[in-house]
């Protein structure tokens, strides 16, 4: 502390000269080389405390407006007790370790900064923080166009056509990009795909007249193949279902010219329809969402398919366009209205089902694979039946406008016999049918669920660090970082002189300073959860196998989340408890459900659109469908819809999907 004490003297007189600007060519590199950013972003292990780092693109105003915001971890009285300053170089308890080295170059910028931030006046630094402010204001993320998803795309040709075959699942799959598969910066049109559009149009569009027009696409009876009325009559209606809002005179114009070459070729009406069905599911104005058309009245159409792909993940029916045409959802009003109609169609179901998949992610259960001597009863219809469980409860949660924070702490649960039989419980009535839980039952909420418990394991053992990064990201959306690089993280094997459990063996994770600061994040957490083998079942103790031997070792299940406020726990109920109090995780289910609905990450100039939408999901009694309105209600909603930018971007990969798809 001698050498602290000399070097705040040191710095002590040129604080007032220092240049702002100081903070972001000279601190801020130092604060980034430490990587403080890993845990102190808004969606990092360590977003519930005060220190959030911009976004890694962030202007330079916006780096500035970050280095004065620190000076609420000044102490101005006592600077070298300043949190900014004991905190990363280890000298108070610091979860991240020791960050900067005390002593060094880099610790010395900081002091000079800690120093000038204690040194001028609270008045001066809010005046540059509104500054600031208000220049950075306007770099919120324009919406870009967004593709149908795979499951978008199949459920829009199925109520358009009434095409029942899936032929999504037959597309490249999609990848998971920032927890889930929708976000738009990584929905590329590689030219497999692009070719599978192509096929699919084609196979859709031939069965859709293949015994006639069994689906009712024709509006009229057509009197002779190339009959003009009824033509035009079919294009303007499945145009208008097609592209979610109504043909242009160009477009019309276009696909008349199309149907009429067919028509007169073969002399059958159908035929014409059939290729201007074929045409119009290639279309970017299919595959899209095309916002706002340089007419404006695109706008309130662009307004019913965000709804429509949002609360039913497929496009919208004709109350919902007609909403659109007599610009009713451009209102908040108008839009809770449609939306409070929506809620309550069993179409609510699919959408929710995809949201809720891709959150707790349970492909990873369901493509589980597990050893099959120790866990013979694992298979893909447990599997199955686990997804369904949890799946049954959300639901349960959401129709009945129960408290969704309890996902965490429901004393019941919705189980198939095999799943009963597993969790030691009573059986159900029938399959999957609510079954109350004995009172000294152990588990409760999505934690006692196989769902979790099997996905976040390995084949044979338990992964505490697994489980944890689960409850790190996708209930309190903090953002754990990757390992570095050339780190081994495999275990010692178990030894048969020395036998150890596994929490034993991860204790190599905090001895090694590489691993320690992000296991010490994730591993207690899961250690908590160790009385749950890795199918989900019940054990007393920790069975260990090695060549020649079995043991039973005793568990030892007390954990806690670093960075939460009384958060120790030591078993599952616990957890779920804590979970369900904490504003950490339940503004974690708005933030999840806003990358959701908009295909982004949130960013810095969301977080008031955050906290509106928090504060009504938290006054609602945690009602979903509640969250549900205040984001159709949010101006943040509309967002992008009246940009010409966005309609130039539009417009530019419409061309490109254009030039890739010849008609």
């Amino acid at each position: 502390m001698r050498f602290l004490a000399a070097l705040i003297c040191l710095v002590s007189g040129a604080h007032s000269q220092i240049d702002p600007a100081f903070f972001s060519t000279k601190v801020y590199p130092v604060l980034e080389s430490a990587q403080c950013r890993s845990c102190h972003a808004r969606d990092g292990v360590a977003s519930a405390t005060r220190l959030h780092f911009p976004e890694k693109d962030a202007s330079r105003n916006r780096i500035q407006l970050f280095g004065f915001s620190l000076a609420a971890l000044v102490d101005r009285a006592t600077v070298s007790n300043s949190v900014l300053l004991v905190k990363p170089t280890n000298r108070q308890r610091h979860t991240g370790g020791e960050r900067i080295q005390p002593g060094s170059p880099e610790e010395k910028l900081l002091v000079e900064w800690i120093g000038y931030l204690a040194s001028t006046s609270e008045d001066f630094l809010a005046a540059s923080r509104r500054r600031l402010g208000d220049t950075a204001k306007g770099s919120h993320q324009n919406q870009l166009v967004r593709r149908l998803t795979h499951s978008q795309y199949n459920n829009t040709v199925q109520d358009l056509l009434g095409d029942h075959s899936r032929p999504a699942q037959r597309f490249p799959a999609e990848d998971y990009v920032d927890g889930f598969k929708n976000q738009l910066r990584h929905q590329s049109m590689p030219p497999l795909l692009v070719e599978t559009y192509s096929t699919a149009a084609e196979k859709i569009a031939l069965n859709a007249f293949r015994a006639g027009d069994v689906n009712g696409l024709i509006p009229c009876k057509p009197a002779f193949a190339t009959d003009v009325k009824c033509r035009d009559q079919f294009l303007r209606s499945f145009g208008l279902r097609a592209f979610r809002r109504p043909l242009r005179d160009v477009e019309f114009q276009r696909y008349a010219a199309a149907f009429s070459v067919q028509a007169r070729a073969t002399g059958k009406f159908l035929d014409g329809a059939r290729a201007v069905v074929e045409a119009m599911l290639q279309s970017p104005k299919f595959l899209f969402h095309v916002e706002a058309g340089p007419d404006g009245r695109s706008v309130d159409y662009a307004i019913a398919s965000r709804l429509s792909y949002l609360l039913w993940d497929t496009m919208p029916d004709k109350t919902l366009l007609d909403a659109a045409a007599r610009r009713e959802l451009r209102t908040a009003a108008g839009r809770e209205r449609s939306a409070r109609r929506m809620l309550e169609n069993p179409l609510l179901t699919q959408s929710l089902d995809e949201f809720f998949n891709q959150w707790l992610r349970f492909d990873r259960v369901l493509n589980a694979s597990k050893e099959r001597r120790r866990f013979p009863e694992f298979g893909p219809e447990m599997a199955a039946g686990m997804v369904e469980e949890t799946r049954r409860l959300l639901h349960h949660l959401v129709s009945t406008g129960s408290n969704f924070m309890e996902l965490f702490t429901a004393d019941y649960g919705f189980l198939s016999s095999d799943l009963a039989t597993l969790y030691k419980l009573p059986a159900p009535p029938g399959q999957f049918e609510l079954v109350r839980f004995p009172a000294a039952t152990p588990r409760a909420g999505l934690l006692g669920h196989g769902s979790f418990l099997a996905a976040t394991a390995g084949p044979s053992e338990t992964s505490a660090t697994a489980r944890g990064i689960f409850v790190r990201e996708q209930l309190l959306c903090q953002h754990v970082p990757l390992p570095p690089p050339n780190i081994n993280t495999s275990l010692p094997d178990p030894a048969e002189d020395k036998p150890l459990t596994r929490r034993q063996r991860l204790s190599a994770h905090v001895e090694n300073p590489a691993c320690a600061s992000c296991h010490r994040l994730m591993d207690p957490i899961g250690f908590g959860l160790e009385s749950f083998d890795a199918i989900g079942r019940w054990r007393e103790k920790e069975t260990v196998v090695t060549p020649s031997k079995r043991f039973e070792l005793p568990l030892e299940t007390g954990g806690e989340i670093a960075g939460l406020p009384s958060s120790a726990f030591s078993e599952a109920k616990q957890l779920g408890r804590i979970l369900a109090e904490s504003p950490v995780c339940q503004e974690c289910i708005v933030r999840q459900m806003f990358r959701y609905a908009y295909g982004r990450l949130e960013t810095s100039p969301d977080q008031e659109t955050i906290q509106r939408l928090f504060i009504a999901f938290r006054d609602s009694g945690f009602h979903f469908k509640d969250l549900l309105i205040a984001l159709v209600r949010s101006p943040e909603f509309l967002h992008g819809l009246d940009d010409n930018k966005v309609t130039e971007r539009a417009s530019a990969s419409g061309s490109r999907v254009s030039s890739s798809m010849r008609r």
